[in-house]
């Protein structure tokens, strides 16, 4: 164990197990979140209560759990088949893309941000921001491209428009069924 880890040792006492812990950053948060050794990054967004939607519930179908990472790539897992196939289809990869569900923290000094925009669940959720202007970029589920610009109108018909939203999700929730 390192030096580091032991300094952050968690359940120590009679009948306990010394588990190492790891620090990961979250770019504007103040405090870094400590996290055991191998647990996902989308443990660390869940810790910190980031809002995180895992519209495929952690299986890395969709780019709900997109992080990008700016430090210590090299104290992550390797990209899984599934990630690298997931990141494939995000309109906005960066080299330091990752998937939130599927790169396991190994060591210390992670620092990851979060893309900019909000995650369209199902079009039904616009319905109440008719006539107003988005506040943030309305991102899609499956691969994080720009469905609606921040500060752009919400229309009735762009609604319409994004129908398939809600199939795409369909078809990735039946996917993510069907890998148990």
């Amino acid at each position: 164990m390192h030096a580091c880890d032991v300094a952050r040792v968690q359940g120590l006492g009679a009948g306990k197990v010394m588990v190492a812990m790891k620090r990961v950053a979250i770019e504007g948060l103040v405090d870094p979140i400590d996290v055991q050794t191998h647990k996902r990054l989308l443990d660390v967004l869940v810790a910190a209560g980031t809002p995180v939607l895992m519209a495929c519930g952690g299986k890395g179908l969709c780019a709900t759990c997109h992080v990008y990472v700016q430090a210590g790539a090299e104290h992550l897992s390797p990209r899984t088949p599934r990630e690298q196939l997931a990141l494939r289809m995000l309109s906005d990869k960066r080299p330091s893309s990752r998937l939130a569900c599927q790169a396991k923290v190994s060591g210390d000094g992670v620092i990851v941000g979060l893309p900019g925009g909000r995650y369209l669940t199902a079009t039904k959720d616009l319905e109440s921001l008719v006539g107003r202007r988005a506040e943030e970029r309305v991102l899609h589920p499956v691969d994080g491209r720009v469905l609606i610009e921040a500060g752009k109108i919400i229309t009735r018909s762009r609604i319409r428009e994004l129908s398939q939203v809600d199939v795409d999700l369909a078809e990735m929730r039946t996917r993510s069924l069907s890998m148990g």
